[in-house]
Protein backbone atom coordinates (compact mmCIF):
# COMPACT_ATOMS: atom_id res chain seq x y z
CA UNK A 1 0.00 0.00 0.00
CA UNK A 2 2.67 2.40 1.08
CA UNK A 3 4.88 1.41 -2.25
CA UNK A 4 1.28 2.08 -4.25
CA UNK A 5 0.95 5.36 -2.65
CA UNK A 6 4.06 6.83 -2.99
CA UNK A 7 3.74 5.81 -7.32
CA UNK A 8 0.99 7.95 -7.45
CA UNK A 9 1.96 11.12 -5.34
CA UNK A 10 5.40 11.28 -7.08
CA UNK A 11 4.14 11.61 -10.63
CA UNK A 12 1.53 14.99 -8.99
CA UNK A 13 5.27 16.37 -7.03
CA UNK A 14 6.42 16.38 -10.50
CA UNK A 15 3.67 18.11 -11.99
CA UNK A 16 3.72 20.58 -8.99
CA UNK A 17 7.15 21.27 -9.59
CA UNK A 18 7.34 21.55 -13.03
CA UNK A 19 4.19 24.34 -13.05
CA UNK A 20 6.02 25.93 -10.01
CA UNK A 21 9.37 26.06 -12.56
CA UNK A 22 8.03 27.32 -15.61
CA UNK A 23 6.02 30.07 -13.80
CA UNK A 24 9.25 31.18 -11.94
CA UNK A 25 11.08 31.22 -15.94
CA UNK A 26 8.39 33.39 -17.08
CA UNK A 27 8.52 35.81 -14.53
CA UNK A 28 12.21 36.21 -15.30
CA UNK A 29 11.97 36.63 -18.95
CA UNK A 30 8.95 38.72 -19.04
CA UNK A 31 9.72 42.16 -20.57
CA UNK A 32 10.20 44.98 -18.95
CA UNK A 33 9.21 47.86 -20.32
CA UNK A 34 9.61 51.39 -18.84
CA UNK A 35 7.85 54.70 -20.23
CA UNK A 36 9.80 58.11 -21.03
CA UNK A 37 7.19 59.99 -18.62
CA UNK A 38 8.25 58.12 -15.57
CA UNK A 39 11.68 56.95 -16.51
CA UNK A 40 13.41 59.43 -18.21
CA UNK A 41 17.60 57.71 -18.75
CA UNK A 42 19.06 61.10 -18.28
CA UNK A 43 18.96 64.51 -16.47
CA UNK A 44 18.99 66.22 -19.68
CA UNK A 45 15.70 64.19 -21.22
CA UNK A 46 14.19 64.99 -17.96
CA UNK A 47 14.46 68.94 -18.15
CA UNK A 48 13.45 68.56 -21.98
CA UNK A 49 10.40 66.74 -20.65
CA UNK A 50 10.08 69.57 -17.98
CA UNK A 51 10.42 71.97 -20.75
CA UNK A 52 7.82 71.01 -23.19
CA UNK A 53 5.31 70.82 -20.19
CA UNK A 54 5.91 74.18 -19.79
CA UNK A 55 5.57 75.22 -23.67
CA UNK A 56 2.08 73.50 -22.96
CA UNK A 57 3.31 70.90 -25.37
CA UNK A 58 0.91 68.07 -25.07
CA UNK A 59 2.54 64.66 -25.22
CA UNK A 60 2.99 61.09 -24.23
CA UNK A 61 6.20 59.43 -22.98
CA UNK A 62 6.48 56.11 -25.60
CA UNK A 63 8.19 52.88 -24.20
CA UNK A 64 11.63 52.31 -24.67
CA UNK A 65 12.23 49.69 -27.54
CA UNK A 66 15.41 48.09 -29.28
CA UNK A 67 15.45 46.40 -32.88
CA UNK A 68 17.08 44.00 -35.07
CA UNK A 69 19.50 45.73 -37.15
CA UNK A 70 20.50 48.10 -33.92
CA UNK A 71 17.56 50.56 -34.57
CA UNK A 72 15.83 51.87 -31.48
CA UNK A 73 13.44 53.94 -29.74
CA UNK A 74 15.17 55.68 -26.10
CA UNK A 75 13.36 58.65 -24.81
CA UNK A 76 10.96 59.21 -26.96
CA UNK A 77 7.85 61.12 -26.97
CA UNK A 78 4.71 61.30 -29.45
CA UNK A 79 3.79 65.11 -30.19
CA UNK A 80 -0.16 65.32 -28.81
CA UNK A 81 -0.79 69.12 -29.35
CA UNK A 82 1.34 72.07 -30.57
CA UNK A 83 -0.73 74.34 -31.57
CA UNK A 84 -0.64 73.16 -35.22
CA UNK A 85 -1.78 70.20 -36.51
CA UNK A 86 1.28 67.56 -38.06
CA UNK A 87 0.66 64.59 -39.76
CA UNK A 88 2.71 61.52 -39.37
CA UNK A 89 4.52 61.75 -36.66
CA UNK A 90 5.66 59.10 -34.41
CA UNK A 91 8.07 58.65 -32.04
CA UNK A 92 10.51 61.30 -31.71
CA UNK A 93 13.79 62.10 -28.83
CA UNK A 94 12.57 64.67 -26.45
CA UNK A 95 15.54 67.05 -28.12
CA UNK A 96 13.48 66.46 -31.80
CA UNK A 97 10.72 67.27 -30.25
CA UNK A 98 11.04 70.15 -28.49
CA UNK A 99 13.09 71.57 -31.63
CA UNK A 100 10.18 70.83 -34.20
CA UNK A 101 7.26 72.56 -31.61
CA UNK A 102 9.55 75.78 -31.46
CA UNK A 103 10.24 75.63 -35.49
CA UNK A 104 6.52 75.49 -35.99
CA UNK A 105 5.72 77.76 -33.16
CA UNK A 106 8.09 80.41 -33.85
CA UNK A 107 9.01 79.64 -37.74
CA UNK A 108 6.27 78.38 -39.66
CA UNK A 109 3.65 80.36 -38.35
CA UNK A 110 4.81 83.64 -38.54
CA UNK A 111 6.75 83.10 -42.34
CA UNK A 112 3.45 82.09 -43.64
CA UNK A 113 1.62 84.76 -42.69
CA UNK A 114 4.53 87.23 -44.01
CA UNK A 115 5.14 85.52 -47.35
CA UNK A 116 1.79 83.68 -47.77
CA UNK A 117 -0.91 86.22 -46.24
CA UNK A 118 -2.66 83.15 -44.57
CA UNK A 119 -2.53 80.67 -41.60
CA UNK A 120 -0.98 77.11 -41.58
CA UNK A 121 -3.41 74.41 -40.64
CA UNK A 122 -1.17 71.62 -40.69
CA UNK A 123 2.25 70.28 -41.50
CA UNK A 124 2.58 67.23 -43.20
CA UNK A 125 5.56 65.26 -42.60
CA UNK A 126 6.67 61.70 -44.05
CA UNK A 127 7.37 60.58 -40.32
CA UNK A 128 9.94 60.07 -37.70
CA UNK A 129 11.00 56.63 -36.57
CA UNK A 130 11.97 54.61 -39.75
CA UNK A 131 14.29 51.53 -38.80
CA UNK A 132 16.53 52.20 -42.20
CA UNK A 133 20.14 52.35 -43.69
CA UNK A 134 20.70 56.51 -44.77
CA UNK A 135 18.74 57.02 -48.39
CA UNK A 136 17.18 53.59 -47.45
CA UNK A 137 20.15 51.22 -48.92
CA UNK A 138 20.71 47.73 -48.03
CA UNK A 139 24.41 48.60 -46.79
CA UNK A 140 25.90 51.68 -44.79
CA UNK A 141 25.31 53.69 -41.99
CA UNK A 142 22.08 53.65 -40.29
CA UNK A 143 20.02 56.84 -40.73
CA UNK A 144 18.79 59.19 -37.75
CA UNK A 145 15.05 57.92 -38.55
CA UNK A 146 16.34 54.52 -37.51
CA UNK A 147 16.68 56.27 -33.72
CA UNK A 148 13.71 58.65 -33.85
CA UNK A 149 15.45 61.10 -33.82
CA UNK A 150 14.42 62.73 -37.24
CA UNK A 151 11.90 64.30 -38.99
CA UNK A 152 11.10 64.96 -43.01
CA UNK A 153 8.63 67.63 -43.68
CA UNK A 154 7.02 68.05 -46.59
CA UNK A 155 4.31 70.34 -47.22
CA UNK A 156 2.11 73.12 -45.40
CA UNK A 157 -1.97 73.81 -45.84
CA UNK A 158 -2.65 77.04 -45.66
CA UNK A 159 -6.31 77.84 -43.95
CA UNK A 160 -7.50 79.10 -47.30
CA UNK A 161 -7.18 75.89 -48.90
CA UNK A 162 -3.49 76.47 -50.65
CA UNK A 163 -1.34 73.81 -49.88
CA UNK A 164 2.63 74.93 -50.57
CA UNK A 165 4.40 71.63 -50.80
CA UNK A 166 8.63 71.28 -50.68
CA UNK A 167 8.77 69.48 -54.19
CA UNK A 168 6.89 72.27 -56.40
CA UNK A 169 7.00 75.37 -53.93
CA UNK A 170 10.46 75.28 -53.61
CA UNK A 171 11.27 76.81 -57.33
CA UNK A 172 7.49 78.17 -57.40
CA UNK A 173 5.99 81.33 -56.64
CA UNK A 174 8.10 84.78 -55.68
CA UNK A 175 6.35 83.68 -52.45
CA UNK A 176 6.69 80.04 -52.12
CA UNK A 177 10.54 80.74 -52.70
CA UNK A 178 10.65 82.82 -49.97
CA UNK A 179 8.72 81.22 -47.28
CA UNK A 180 10.43 77.68 -47.70
CA UNK A 181 13.52 79.43 -47.93
CA UNK A 182 12.89 81.52 -44.49
CA UNK A 183 12.01 77.54 -43.02
CA UNK A 184 14.87 76.18 -44.56
CA UNK A 185 17.35 78.87 -42.76
CA UNK A 186 15.40 79.21 -39.41
CA UNK A 187 15.60 75.36 -39.49
CA UNK A 188 19.38 75.61 -39.09
CA UNK A 189 19.43 77.80 -36.46
CA UNK A 190 17.38 74.93 -34.34
CA UNK A 191 18.66 71.16 -35.64
CA UNK A 192 21.86 69.60 -35.78
CA UNK A 193 21.63 68.26 -39.45
CA UNK A 194 19.13 70.40 -41.98
CA UNK A 195 18.97 68.72 -45.74
CA UNK A 196 16.65 70.21 -48.67
CA UNK A 197 16.40 70.19 -52.40
CA UNK A 198 19.45 71.71 -52.74
CA UNK A 199 21.33 69.25 -51.53
CA UNK A 200 20.48 65.94 -53.42
CA UNK A 201 17.57 64.72 -55.73
CA UNK A 202 16.74 62.70 -52.17
CA UNK A 203 15.63 65.72 -50.60
CA UNK A 204 13.65 67.26 -53.69
CA UNK A 205 10.66 66.52 -52.00
CA UNK A 206 11.08 67.61 -48.59
CA UNK A 207 13.25 68.68 -45.36
CA UNK A 208 15.37 66.57 -43.54
CA UNK A 209 15.70 67.51 -39.43
CA UNK A 210 17.46 65.75 -37.11
CA UNK A 211 20.09 66.18 -34.24
CA UNK A 212 22.71 64.21 -34.66
CA UNK A 213 25.45 66.48 -34.96
CA UNK A 214 26.23 69.06 -31.50
CA UNK A 215 25.57 72.48 -32.59
CA UNK A 216 28.45 74.43 -31.72
CA UNK A 217 28.37 78.18 -31.77
CA UNK A 218 24.81 78.14 -33.21
CA UNK A 219 25.99 76.45 -36.27
CA UNK A 220 24.61 73.06 -38.24
CA UNK A 221 25.05 70.96 -41.18
CA UNK A 222 22.71 73.02 -43.34
CA UNK A 223 22.27 72.45 -47.13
Amino acid sequence: MTSYMAAVTAPRILLVASALLLASCSAREAPKTTRTGANATTENVRQCLASLKEKSVRFAGLPNKSFDGGCRTIDTVKLMDFGTPATNLGAMTCPLAANFTDWARYAVRPAAKQYLGAEVVRIETMGTFNCRNIYGGRSGKLSEHAFANAVDVSAFVLRDGRRVSVLTGWNGSSEERAFLRRLHQSACKRFGTVLGPDYNAAHANHFHFDMARSMRNGTSFCR
